[in-house]
């Protein structure tokens, strides 16, 4: 009997899982955001973080949600398009603003032979993206739904945008396919990407392949992008936290298979896909800046003794970046960057090369 009262009361791994599925993910290792520490010693500590409504968010906090095509699979097309739904209606409880999908996801994974390209190209919104107008439209988010299109006799791997009611935005066309799509019938899209205006911000789109240039995510950055959605067939890596940084604004990847992953404008992994999660949503704020810390670090005490807690200043020591965020409805960051004459990074750099450019005539 004492054996059996100790049997009872152990919980074995598999239990615990099973009770955390069976529990539609509320224990620490069901669905949701999960946020990687201690990575450089191999070690994860998984959290939930709990929606806020959005009427009690910072002005510019954007709940942001990416999916994971990771054990989706399907005989066709229509299946695959059923299973995605399913998957971003888990999502549905964090009250997203945007959520982007991988990569010409309604043809990936699949049993069946892959139809022509010619075959899967539509006008948006058309058969393939209306679904996903439909659940942009009944639960007010934007959804970045990426699938082939077609103008003019031609054929694009391409980013369809639509806005929270449904309506098509834009449209952003992969400016640099492989060989292999190319030798299929996708035509590169203009060098010039594209950008939208939201609710909450200005977004473009890199595609796949268009990770290995500079020039995508350079322009996007020029035309003023605050956030740039990249689905992919593959991971990226570290490369999609580099973009993060060197262009200063927010990469969101979504991926066939390994991490999708939420980056911050310092290159930060704000929260990513992995074994037990395949679907994060989680929370940034644009109300920040990226600013060289020398020589603005000498005044940062007084925006310290100033604004307090409505204030948050990150430096990154080795590198010499400094974050300054606010964490208030009453400061905007312009207005502090005017009043203790801070330039940003960009900034700093752009008038740096002007006294170069001079000095060596």
């Amino acid at each position: 009997m004492k054996r059996e009262r100790e049997m009872k009361r152990t919980i074995t791994r598999r239990n615990f899982l099973q009770k955390t599925l069976a529990d539609g993910g509320r224990a620490s290792l069901g669905f949701g955001l999960v946020v990687l520490a201690g990575a450089r010693k191999g070690t994860a500590v998984n959290r939930r973080i709990k929606p806020r409504p959005r009427a009690n968010r910072l002005p510019r906090e954007v709940w942001i949600a990416t999916i994971s095509q990771n054990r989706m699979e399907a005989k066709d097309f229509e299946g695959m398009i059923k299973k995605m739904l399913g998957r971003m209606e888990q999502v549905v409880s964090y009250q997203p603003d945007i959520i982007c999908l991988p990569e010409v996801f309604p043809f990936a994974n699949l049993s069946s032979p892959r139809p022509p390209v010619s075959q899967a190209a539509e006008v948006p919104i058309g058969e393939i993206s209306q679904p996903f107008a439909d659940f942009a439209r009944k639960y007010h988010c934007y959804v970045v739904c990426p699938i082939y299109t077609k103008a003019n006799g031609r054929y694009y791997n391409a980013a369809v945008f639509i806005d929270s009611q449904g309506r098509l935005l834009g449209e952003y066309r992969k400016i640099h396919p492989t060989i292999g799509e190319m030798d299929n019938g996708v035509t590169p899209g203009p060098v010039q990407p594209p950008v939208f205006k939201t609710a909450f911000g200005i977004v473009g789109a890199q595609i796949c392949f268009d990770i290995e240039w500079y020039d995508g995510w350079q322009n996007l950055r020029k035309a003023g992008a605050e956030m740039v959605f990249w689905p992919s067939a593959f991971a990226g890596g570290s490369v999609v936290n580099t973009k993060a940084w060197q262009n200063k604004y927010v990469v969101v990847s979504s991926t066939r298979k390994d991490t999708s992953k939420i980056c911050d404008i310092s290159g930060e992994e704000i929260a990513g896909t992995g074994r037990w999660n395949d679907w994060v949503c989680a929370p940034v704020n644009l109300e920040k800046a990226f600013l060289h810390t020398w020589p603005f670090c000498k005044r940062f005490q007084e925006v310290q003794a100033k604004y307090g807690r409505k204030i948050r200043i990150k430096t990154f020591h080795e590198e010499e970046w400094t974050i300054i965020e606010s964490r208030s409805p009453e400061v905007k960051i312009a207005n502090v960057l005017r009043e203790f004459e801070f330039q940003t990074h960009e900034e700093l750099i752009q008038t740096a090369e002007k006294r170069q450019t001079k000095n060596r005539k």
